[in-house]
């Protein structure tokens, strides 16, 4: 019934597969519509227990959407809201019924058995799929997480994901751009427009503190901390830290107030720093067009982020001598290892530098 599919394989996580089908196209939407209990319960306890951000919870959804999807049509399953529902409270307390003797399947029964064929299929039609192993390795942590979660629930009494090997990927450094190119970006807003002053605080605060783009959008008037120059930020899990902002940040953010202020904004606390032009927060697609937009104006490479000036605010701190806990702090990171990979870049440099300078650098 179930394709069978090796993640202990180097081929099979290279997308070379050896049946000979013709690979399916991957579903955009897995029946978004249709609600699973098993599915909710869990995205919920992603954000009311774990503190995870709405945007990331509907992108563990998404996956397991088309984990749904997938078995639901290999195996012909039918929704039904009323059986999924008395399934997955039959398994909270306990009750479940034993597959294949009780009435027919739901997508709760088939989590509930436990059993790692139908993970495999789904894997095997992703690498069909050909998904790069990145995604791969997203999908696998989704349901890694959905199974871990089940078990301490006590849904289930053991854990098909135990046996599922994330596929290894190769590691990307980080892209960062010289202070030169990062001038040039900050530049280019007019500070002399109501947007182009909101533009250029946007910008100057994303290089200035290394904030993510859901961080600076999240940020209220209650958050500048004007006495102590920096910005309290609300990062992933909800954790809150304290990022300093240096002068033309603060210069910038002091400018874009005072315009909104003469513009008729009281400013009360609550209120949201960065607006959009209907006076509500500004959301993240808004902030990533506003720097393509400044890329192109300023012509700059297009493939450039606002994730790229985080990237570049590390880089350039360790280029400087900062300490690497010191940069740790400020980018939020819970783990040393994840700032490290900014030490390669630094490393990278001082390899250009030294193959470029030295006199027997070639023969090096």
């Amino acid at each position: 019934m179930w394709p069978e599919l090796s993640l202990d394989s180097d081929e099979s996580l290279t997308g070379k597969s050896s049946r000979k089908a013709p690979p399916r196209m991957p579903k955009k939407s897995a029946r978004p519509e249709l609600t699973y209990p098993i599915v909710k319960g869990f995205l919920d306890y992603l954000i009311d227990e774990r503190h995870f951000s709405q945007y990331t919870s509907r992108c563990y959804g998404v996956d397991l959407r088309q984990f749904i999807a997938h078995i639901s049509d290999e195996l012909n399953l039918e929704y039904d809201a009323d059986r999924e529902l008395a399934a997955w409270g039959k398994a909270k307390s306990g009750k479940a019924d034993v597959i294949g003797l009780v009435g027919p399947k739901t997508f709760t029964d088939i989590v509930l058995a436990c059993e790692v064929e139908p993970i495999r299929s789904f894997l095997a039609h992703l690498v069909d799929c050909k998904y790069s192993t990145a995604t791969m390795a997203r999908k696998i942590a989704t349901l890694r997480s959905f199974h871990k979660w089940l078990e301490r629930t006590g849904a289930i009494s053991r854990n098909p994901m135990t046996i599922i090997r994330t596929p290894r990927q190769s590691r990307r450094l980080p892209k960062a751009i010289t202070v030169a190119d990062v001038e040039k970006l900050l530049a280019a807003p007019e500070a002399s427009t109501l947007l182009g002053c909101r533009d250029r605080a946007m910008l100057e605060t994303l290089y200035s503190t290394g904030i993510r783009v859901s961080e600076l959008v999240g940020i209220d008037m209650k958050d500048i901390d004007e006495p102590g120059q920096a910005l309290i930020v609300c990062g992933k899990g909800r954790r809150e830290r304290i990022v300093p902002l240096g002068t033309h940040a603060l210069r910038a953010l002091s400018d874009w107030i005072a315009t909104r202020r003469r513009n008729g904004h009281e400013l009360l606390g609550e209120d949201p720093l960065f607006i959009n032009r209907h006076g509500t927060r500004i959301s993240t697609r808004s902030v990533r067009r506003k720097v393509s937009k400044y890329l192109e104006q300023a012509r700059l490479d297009p493939d450039i982020s606002p994730h790229t000036l985080r990237h570049s605010f590390a880089t350039h701190l360790l280029d400087n001598g900062a300490d690497l806990r010191a940069v740790q702090e400020l980018l939020g990171h819970r783990s040393l290892s994840t700032t490290q990979i900014y030490t390669h870049l630094t490393t990278q440099r001082i390899r250009e530098a030294y193959d470029a300078s030295h006199p027997r650098a070639e023969a090096s």
